[in-house]
């Protein structure tokens, strides 16, 4: 008995389950049908509106074409009219003369004959054979109007071959012309045949973590960018916070626009992280990748919060396979707060391969200010670049200005102005980390060394604040300036 009426439910539910289905595929014909009318209506009235803007255009034409061959009728009118009284009257005078001559010549009377010749061969009677013979018997204008003829064949032809406007094809993106690097990426496709009569295109992408086709529900929204005229675009000030970027393409003409490409996701190499709040001194003020220096905070401390408190996370790009697929996962122990005059605090995210890049905005009027890397074994009284576990560049406003490198308690004075924001290189394999001024790309120091363990970003601040940009890749200008560098003997062995 429990048996059917187990076999009786999931037969219930399974029906339910179609229903429900059914019921929603009904609503979505429906909406179709819907759709379906409107979306006639409104072609029926585009293509009505199209012919009757092609009638006006032929009718205009027309006017204008009927107007040119009346004005050309009116002017040879005039002419041939023109030339025609003026033959009329030379003709009449010339038949005057003729009877006149033939008179005299019939005439017996002698003295007449003398009289009337003498006549005719003065210029001083008003009937003169002069009109005559100065008279031009060639017509001043042609009465061919064939060159105002037209042949519309062609035109005609045209527009019986006219369609409805085709969509455009499907563009294919060529995965092998695309590029990312500065944290840009330029996206080339083609179509596969030519169609003059696509106006645009349009190009979507988003981020997400997932190799492959985009999945039904992803974690990030398509960004749309729109208008693009060539078969290429540049998406730039991108932020590589996720694994990959996956784009796609679709073409639009003056009515449609196109099925979208096949998806294409490309990889976006860059080191992300946070900061470690649980590292934190306890007068800093650690909100997201944002620290601010608070003079009250340590005064105030919440004792069940740090009983209570678990180990702070510490992750390695390793482990998300972001740089290196080679490097193994590392476990991390939880650690004590930086104390006394240790204003530190550390990221969540470990360097133990590959070449790494970040920058730091700073208050420029911070009372002092330290970034760099430490290693995980740094104490929690130990200042920035006073031990072997740590290498920074320190910034110091109380009482004079000074920019200096510091590692294992020894300082170097750096010749350079302080900048907004300082970049940050890390290439662990060949133990090199560069201090950049972020806007310039200026290098402004290198510490050369061999780090024998993952070292993690660290950042010092006093009566100041700073703010962390990750999700960065290497500069190309960085990685050029490296690659020249390589090879040559450190400048800064003293501090390594």
């Amino acid at each position: 008995m429990g048996d059917q009426k187990e076999s009786l439910r999931k037969i219930t539910h399974t029906l339910a389950v179609k229903n429900e289905e059914i019921s929603n595929f009904i609503c979505s014909l429906k909406q179709s049908l819907d759709n379906l009318e409107t979306n006639s209506n409104r072609v029926q009235e585009d293509l009505e509106s199209e012919f009757s803007c092609l009638h006006a255009v032929l009718d205009e034409m027309k006017e204008s074409m009927l107007t040119r061959i009346k004005q050309e009728r009116a002017s040879r009118t005039y002419e041939l009219q023109s030339q025609l009284s003026a033959c009329t009257k030379a003709l009449e005078s010339s038949e005057e003369l003729l009877e006149l001559a033939n008179q005299t010549l019939c005439s017996s009377q002698t003295d007449g004959f003398s009289q009337v010749t003498g006549t005719l061969l003065t210029s001083t009677h008003p009937v003169t054979m002069a009109p005559a013979f100065r008279l031009s018997l060639k017509t001043k204008a042609s009465d061919n109007m064939s060159h105002l003829m037209v042949d519309f064949s062609q035109e005609r032809e045209l527009l019986q071959a006219l369609k409805f406007l085709p969509v455009p094809a499907t563009p294919e993106i060529q995965v092998s012309e695309c590029q990312v690097c500065d944290n840009t990426v330029t996206v080339s496709w083609t179509i596969p045949e030519p169609d003059s009569k696509i106006d645009h295109y349009i190009l979507e992408y988003r981020r997400t973590n997932h190799e492959g086709p985009p999945r039904i529900r992803e974690d990030y929204p398509w960004m749309v960018v729109e208008g693009i005229r060539q078969m290429e675009h540049t998406v730039t000030g991108l932020r590589f916070d996720t694994r990959y970027m996956t784009f796609r393409v679709r073409a639009c003409n003056k009515a449609v626009a196109g099925d979208f490409s096949e998806p294409v996701t490309l990889e976006t190499h860059a080191f992300n992280f946070k900061l470690d709040s649980g590292s934190a001194h306890q007068n800093l003020k650690v909100e997201d990748l944002s620290v601010e220096w608070d003079s009250c905070g340590g005064k105030v401390q919440d004792i069940r919060k740090e009983k209570n408190r678990t180990n702070s996370p510490m992750h390695s790009p390793a482990r998300s396979a972001l740089m290196s697929p080679k490097r193994a996962p590392t476990a991390r122990p939880g650690r004590d707060r930086f104390t006394a005059e240790s204003y530190t605090v550390l990221a969540d995210t470990m360097i133990d391969a590959g070449q790494q890049y970040w920058e730091v905005r700073f208050d420029k009027e911070s009372k002092a200010f330290a970034v760099g890397v430490a290693l995980r074994s740094l104490g929690r009284f130990d200042q920035l670049g006073k031990s072997s576990a740590s290498w920074c560049i320190h910034l110091n406003n109380w009482l004079q200005q000074s920019l200096t490198a510091k590692h294992n308690n020894k300082a170097r004075t750096l010749d350079c102005s302080i900048p907004g924001s300082i970049g940050v290189y890390v290439n662990y394999e060949e133990g090199i980390l560069s201090f950049y001024n972020a806007k310039t790309k200026q290098l402004m120091h290198t510490f050369k060394t061999k780090f024998q363990q993952p070292v993690i970003p660290a950042f010092m601040v006093w009566n100041g604040s700073f703010s962390v940009v990750t999700g960065l890749q290497v500069p190309t200008v960085v990685q050029s300036g490296q690659r020249k560098n390589s090879g040559t003997s450190s400048s800064n062995a003293s501090l390594t």
